[in-house]
């Protein structure tokens, strides 16, 4: 009895001590916090919680945006999609386009930490490159990202300063998949440190350094006093003192927050306040204009819907006459301007993206209903199928959008029904060719359009690749074959652009919109930016 009583006080002691602990880091927070003002904070709203602050698993937005405060890597891309120095200041590629050596700044410290010695740091060397690589490669660590590397040879540290990456074959996209966040520089003594708490201790060569994360609650990051970068003035980066990060999942409150200036940044049109707070022609209103800024810009996203095409042969959609009636037989302007509030940009131009350079506005499909219906009746002549039938699969986000185009669609002589599943539903459907039309989205990981034609090479096909629709063309295929080899940017920009064309033609897809970024910010913010590939880089943002 007195052994488990005196067991029990120690237990109470220890829950005693945690929670002096506990308010001691609180108040320290708060402390340091007070050192600055409420307008050096920026402030925003992540509804979906982020799973790891570890850059070799920054796979989705809500993880990206928190990692680019925090890491950098060997590049970076401006607001432009050019590819710019960061923490290589200079690179040489060899004439066959194999080889890769980065010339490395020498002024990059890691965050400070105990890790380096009492309250220390230390210069980032190609070493740490090597060994960050290698983890992202590593079996054990499982990075989704790992993929990124998949057409290197080899890389070594030559040296402190000097970082060789040898290609198997030319890929001329390769600078740009290197400003992944995945590629992003760790010390190894922390991940040695921490190992698998890494996620949550982050310690990084970023603007930002980590402070606080209360998971589902909360997450702080504080200025980088040693960040590398200054302003064309000479000032040192970041401007901004802390930045804080909240996690209500309901963007109806995340909105209320907004308006009533509790956070300084908004970064998505949802359907539960867009027509409170846009025009159907997609501008702000009145009530609005003199309160909030909205910027809008080019977003590498296409919509659209896929039609697996290894389907059964008595399927409508596997002719191409009807894959072709279906994007002739809806209007998508009337679409985006009275669903989507004239956000987006309609997908006229087929399935290559607005933003990207090798976009030329070719000629795709426009509403022609007369058109449509034409290739309907074609349809069932060829086959004596006088009731044609089609279901398009989707999620409740995108439900208005399907049943618009079944009503258009009915209208053409093309029966179609909406099936509506969740997410993860529709994702392995999918996948394994269990839905003859589905609605999906292609987002872009890099700022090349091989991003979106490798999504048709059959060598792709699902599972082993991207291409949901199992799609194959012999002279697509070569074409795709010719433009990874391609070095000439210009002549790789006309391979993509028939490759397009050759999507056009046998519609496999039924393109929707090319999305647009869409920011809300309050009117004393400064210097937010925008890109096509909606990266959030809060180093040169100012709050007045």
């Amino acid at each position: 009895m007195q052994i488990n009583h005196i067991i029990k006080i120690k237990e109470k002691t220890s829950k005693f001590l945690i929670l002096i602990v506990l308010f001691i880091s609180f108040y320290s927070c708060t402390k340091e916090a007070s050192s600055f003002s409420e307008t050096q904070v920026f402030r925003y709203n992540e509804h979906s919680n982020i799973t790891s602050l570890d850059p070799v698993f920054a796979k989705d937005q809500r993880n990206i945006w928190a990692v680019n405060q925090l890491f950098n890597g060997l590049v970076q891309l401006d607001d432009s999609l050019h590819v710019q120095p960061d923490i290589a200041k200079n690179w040489a590629i060899s004439e066959d386009g194999k080889t890769y050596k980065f010339t490395l700044r020498n002024d990059v410290e890691f965050h400070k930490h105990s890790l380096f010695g009492k309250d220390s740091t230390r210069n980032v060397t190609a070493h740490d490159f090597e060994y960050s690589f290698n983890r992202l490669l590593h079996k054990n660590v499982a990075s989704p990202g790992g993929w990124v590397l998949q057409n290197v040879a080899d890389f070594k540290a030559e040296n402190d300063s000097l970082f060789t990456i040898n290609l198997k074959q030319p890929f001329p996209p390769f600078l740009g998949l290197l400003a992944m966040k995945y590629c992003s520089v760790v010390p190894k003594e922390a991940i040695t440190y921490f190992g698998n708490s890494f996620r949550a201790n982050p310690i990084g060569t970023g603007p930002f350094k980590f402070k606080l994360w209360v998971e589902n609650t909360k997450l702080v990051l504080r200025k980088n006093p040693l960040f590398y970068e200054k302003d064309i003035a000479g000032n040192s980066l970041p401007y901004l003192e802390a930045v804080a990060i909240t996690f209500l999942p309901d963007k109806q409150s995340e909105f209320l927050q907004f308006i009533q200036g509790n956070l300084d940044f908004m970064k998505s049109l949802d359907a539960s306040y867009k027509d409170d707070i846009l025009n159907t022609n997609g501008t702000l209103k009145e009530k609005y204009v003199g309160k909030i800024k909205m910027e809008t810009g080019a977003y590498l996203n296409t919509e659209y819907l896929g039609i697996y095409l290894d389907g059964e042969n008595e399927h409508p959609t596997k002719s191409k006459l009807i894959r072709q009636a279906i994007n002739y037989g809806f209007d998508r302007v009337k679409m985006i301007k009275f669903l989507r509030n004239g956000i987006g940009t309609p997908a006229t131009s087929g399935f290559i993206p607005k933003g990207l350079p090798s976009f030329n506005n070719q000629k795709g499909y426009s509403y022609q209903p007369e058109k449509a219906a034409a290739l309907v009746s074609e349809y069932i002549k060829v086959t004596g199928n006088e009731n044609p039938e089609i279901t398009i699969t989707t999620n409740g986000n995108y439900l208005d959008l399907c049943e618009f185009i079944q009503r258009e669609l009915q209208n053409i002589g093309l029966q179609t029904k909406v099936d509506v599943i969740p997410p993860s539903t529709l994702r392995q459907g999918k996948s394994s060719g269990k839905l003859p039309v589905f609605r999906a989205s292609w987002i872009a990981d890099y700022p090349d359009a091989e991003n979106y034609v490798s999504l048709f090479y059959s060598k792709n096909f699902t599972p082993n690749g991207p291409n949901y629709t199992h799609f194959k063309n012999e002279k697509f295929d070569e074409l795709y074959e010719n433009s990874i080899k391609e070095v000439d940017v210009k002549k790789r920009y006309e391979l993509y652009q028939q490759m397009d064309s050759i999507i056009i033609e046998e519609a496999p897809i039924v393109p929707l919109y090319y999305d647009e970024v869409i920011r809300f910010s309050q009117k004393n913010i400064q210097g937010l930016g925008i890109n096509p590939i909606d990266l959030l880089n809060l180093k040169r943002v100012k709050k007045n």
